[in-house]
């Protein structure tokens, strides 16, 4: 008997398995999801899970009408297989986060009458959770009132290492461990004024980009640590006192966990707007900013370098409840 965990594409739904799956030493897991995305250099590897499994699929949002022909195709017999493996691996109840991974496997559940138990990372509800969330047992979701469980799961280092800020003395740039253009512009438009301020610069610039940006602060002798993908992102959020981030649910949240006010650029592609809405959660609680990339103003940006960030950081750090993977684990444990 098993716990089968589902859903991925990218890398905002896979840090929820992995938070949680933490959470399940004891259970036998199963993953099954997708040969596209970044599913197989996640947990193909993972020796927690009992056996992992990947099928064809791809997305259907965004695609022209041939596309979504092949999409639907793809998807049919992924169904089918997924079906097979829940059988196989007598599947007592399946967790899924999202994404076109998640589809197959999600949709097999319900065939099978097996327990479906849904997150949702974003404000803005995924086509494929909202498509579902009327056939799941539980729908989780950090935003909505009548969720069973609000906490969101993040790992225990960003709690055990938030502290409330003051003055900035140090800024960190994050912009996903691929970069974003717009946080990389803003922040080598801002480094000069950084450092008249004497604020220290951490930046993600993506892992494409390291060489270029780094050689670039050396060029007008600003010392900057720059970074790409990273195992130690909590230790580099721990040291900043304010970030500019993208709005995607993992950042925004690990940010919140470790009690560092920012600064939210959205990402203007995502679908159905949902870094926006992410963002625009936390400002409705007087914790955070949001800019939209056509909307940066670097001088509102610098007059944010002048204010003390206690009061944000200190109602970010009374906010944000812990144990959110220990609870879906929990949840997931009783439906097993």
């Amino acid at each position: 008997m098993s716990i089968v965990m589902t859903g991925g594409g990218t890398g905002g739904h896979l840090t929820i398995i992995k938070a949680v799956k933490e959470e399940l030493q004891e259970e036998t897991l199963i993953y099954i999801g997708s040969t596209k995305g970044q599913d197989r250099a996640w947990f193909q590897q993972d020796k927690q899970f009992k056996s992992t499994h990947f099928l064809e699929t791809q997305g259907v949002v965004n695609q022209g009408l041939l596309g979504k022909f092949k999409s639907v195709f793809m998807l049919i017999k992924a169904t089918i297989k997924a079906r097979k493996i829940l059988k196989e691996t007598q599947a007592k109840v399946v967790f899924c986060v999202g994404g076109f991974s998640a589809a197959p496997t999600s949709f097999a559940a319900k065939m099978l009458k097996i327990p479906l138990v849904i997150h949702e990372q974003n404000a803005a509800i995924g086509s494929l959770n909202n498509l579902l969330r009327s056939h799941a047992k539980a729908f989780i979701s950090s935003y909505e009132e009548d969720s069973p469980i609000h906490a969101y799961p993040i790992k225990k280092e960003f709690f055990e290492k938030s502290h409330i800020r003051g003055k900035i003395k140090t800024i960190i740039f994050l912009g996903g461990s691929q970069g974003a253009m717009a946080i990389n512009t803003l922040a080598m438009e801002l480094a000069p004024t950084l450092k008249e301020k004497n604020i220290k610069i951490i930046h993600q610039a993506g892992e494409r980009n390291i060489k270029e940006i780094e050689q670039w602060y050396r060029d007008i002798g600003i010392e900057a640590t720059v970074f790409g993908f990273t195992t130690k992102l909590s230790n580099y959020m721990q040291q900043a006192d304010f970030a500019i981030a993208r709005a995607g649910a993992s950042t925004l949240w690990e940010l919140s966990a470790i009690a560092c006010p920012a600064l939210y650029i959205p990402y203007p592609y995502a679908a159905g707007d949902h870094q926006y809405h992410n963002a625009k959660f936390l400002e409705e609680q007087n914790v955070a900013w949001i800019m939209r990339e056509e909307e940066i103003d670097n001088d509102k940006i610098i007059a944010l370098l002048d204010e003390n960030m206690e009061q944000r950081s200190t109602k970010l750090q009374a906010m944000i409840e812990q144990n959110g993977a220990l609870q879906i684990a929990q949840l997931l444990k009783e439906y097993a």
